[in-house]
């Protein structure tokens, strides 16, 4: 597997572990002993063996020095984790022990327990009084109890238990690597959207993440004084110019750009890559030119580009940089995408990080632009869709970028797919670069030129779309839908592509139907979404993002997730059991923000 270094300031958040054993000494602890850190190993095991973080290293395990069976060992174990860096708590056990002597009691942790389905010893009614304990303490954790009961000793760890550890621990490492991290917002409110009003007691209180300005004029500054590192420069601007394909300029002939226009376009384009770049995660190579200051960039993990309209009526647009830094790999190889969001929207910007944390795959932003009827298609067109988009379909297509994995011309099993970045092969970036154009902007949009993404993803991918909406008064709520992206008949293609803009990137999207609520229809999905920006997501993974969402506190109002996959922490149910979706609303509300 290949891995590169951990890009932001703090340690990668470890996992602790923390065996619960019941204290009695002379006979009963000593004969639970061996049996409860065994538990504790097989757990670290499995998460260091199954999931990785957004570098590619294996997911690292802490495990307390002794088991815990009173307040003091639970002491040890929390000074032991703090002084690691450990950022998850899974607290196992084969027995009864004693509830609040033994629960993990910091706020900030987000926290399991597995409690042993076993008849000999009790593991299952010491998990019920811990979970009570945390649900009476305001500490909301997940509980973990297998569906078969097992024999007294035994060391495998059921599919069911293994389940929901993954997503568990998938979802608390998105929780524990946000949290100190920044947002950089790099310039100020795009043509009105909401999403680019940067609401800084958002990031603070439930993503314990902080805010970080620049104006615009930043850039210019840096493109005026070469801050930037000019040996990256040229090896970028060689591999541009050797690999990617440069298709048609489609303006009116009084709105084209010159060719020196468009040569120093592409010029500034790449510059404003390695600019925006430096302005997130910082540049050693640009202190030995003396900007010492600028070289420590922000620790931004997500940031903004406004662009339109005070940057793109005058500046080349930010189609090209978006992209290439939203993709998984540049001229420097493969590594993870620096997330960025199109028009300063903050809140996709942490969609498309929670995406991305849960998979460590690249994300797609996009505007969810159209609905189209099967009765629409017909009548434009002439011919009715078929196959998955029968229905009817969703027409996602950002004005200028998206990442070129979006393209879909990476495999998992001979199929479509978005993979991480240390799974994708060079074959499958050629393949990436190789079917997407890059177009000359329209000018009618950016007047000051820049190059627009134009490709269109391969269909059949099972994705999922997301957004991150604030409401007034009730504060942030996550959508999502998952479903499948299509392919159409190219000359229908043509025909519905051209009504928008042929030089910005298309994925066509199918969501999966329910036949209720929400998701009555295609129609009930788009007229149901909250904003004009979405997030598109690798894989079926909408039962991940309610579990991370649920232990940030935000509640989730539109999904297509089957109950039986829904796993929030056991207060939840105090809220109620039948409406899984207004009681997460009542949760939410009552705890709060993990960091207020």
């Amino acid at each position: 597997m290949e891995m590169m270094s951990n890009r932001y300031i703090g340690d990668l958040p470890k996992i602790g572990i923390r065996p619960a054993i019941d204290g009695r000494r002379r006979g009963v602890r000593e004969s639970l002993e061996e049996t409860t850190m065994g538990m504790a190993k097989a757990v670290a095991k499995l998460l260091s063996e199954n999931l990785s973080y957004y570098n590619g290293q294996p997911v690292e395990c802490v495990i307390a020095d002794s088991c815990i069976g009173g307040v003091a060992e639970a002491a040890r174990a929390a000074e032991k984790f703090k002084k690691e860096g450990v950022g998850i708590s899974i607290t196992v056990t084969p027995c009864w022990c004693y509830g609040s002597e033994t629960m993990d009691m910091d706020p900030h942790l987000p926290k399991a327990v597995w409690g042993f389905n076993g008849t000999e010893r009790p593991g299952a009614v010491y998990l019920a009084a811990v979970l009570a304990a945390y649900n009476q303490k305001g500490l909301p954790a997940y509980g973990i109890y297998g569906e078969d009961v097992q024999d007294a000793g035994d060391s495998e760890i059921p599919k069911d238990v293994q389940q929901k550890l993954l997503k568990f621990t998938k979802a608390a490492i998105v929780v524990a690597t946000l949290k100190g991290k920044s947002y950089l917002a790099m310039g100020s409110v795009s043509m009105g959207i909401a999403g680019s009003i940067v609401k800084d007691d958002f990031f603070q209180e439930y993503l314990g993440m902080r805010n970080e300005y620049i104006d615009m004029s930043e850039f210019v500054r840096r493109l005026d004084l070469n801050i930037f590192d000019e040996e990256e420069y040229d090896r970028a601007f060689k591999w541009v110019k050797e690999k990617f394909i440069f298709g048609q300029d489609n303006n009116k002939e009084e709105f084209k750009r010159t060719d020196e226009q468009l040569a120093k376009d592409l010029e500034t384009s790449i510059k404003m890559t390695l600019i925006t770049k430096d302005l997130m995660v910082g540049n050693d190579k640009i202190a030995a030119k003396g900007w010492e200051e600028e070289a420590l960039g922000r620790n931004a993990l997500i940031a903004g580009f406004q662009g339109q309209r005070q940057w793109t009526d005058h500046f080349p647009n930010g189609d090209f940089m978006e992209t290439i830094l939203n993709s998984s790999f540049d001229w420097n190889g493969k590594r993870a995408p620096y997330l960025l969001a199109t028009e300063n929207d903050s809140l996709n910007g942490v969609t498309m990080a929670l995406g991305h944390l849960l998979t460590n795959t690249a994300q797609v932003f996009a505007d969810v632009r159209t609905y189209w009827s099967p009765s629409a298609v017909k009548r434009v067109t002439g011919k009715e869709p078929v196959g998955k988009a029968a229905n009817g379909f969703i027409h996602l297509i950002n004005s200028g970028s998206a990442a070129l994995d979006g393209t879909g011309h990476q495999q998992i099993d001979g199929k479509p797919a978005i993979k991480p970045f240390w799974e994708v092969t060079d074959e499958e970036i050629e393949q990436c670069i190789k079917n997407t154009k890059w177009r000359p902007a329209s000018t009618e949009y950016f007047r000051g030129g820049g190059y627009s993404t134009d490709f269109t993803t391969k269909g059949e991918m099972p994705v999922t779309i997301a957004r991150l909406n604030y409401v007034k008064g009730l504060g942030p709520v996550l959508q999502l839908a998952e479903g499948h992206t299509v392919e159409l008949e190219e000359d229908m293609h043509d025909t519905l592509d051209l009504r928008t803009d042929p030089t910005w990137p298309t994925t066509w999207f199918v969501p999966n139907i329910t036949g209720e609520g929400a998701f009555t229809d295609v129609y009930s999905v788009m007229n149901n979404w909250g904003a004009n920006h979405c997030v598109l997501t690798y894989g079926h993974v909408g039962a991940e993002f309610i579990t991370l969402a649920s232990m940030l506190r935000i509640p989730v109002n539109m999904h297509n997730v089957a109950n039986d996959k829904l796993f929030r922490p056991s207060a939840w149910n105090m809220f109620g059991t039948q409406e899984s979706e207004q009681a997460d609303f009542r949760a939410c509300q009552n705890f709060g923000p993990l960091y207020k």
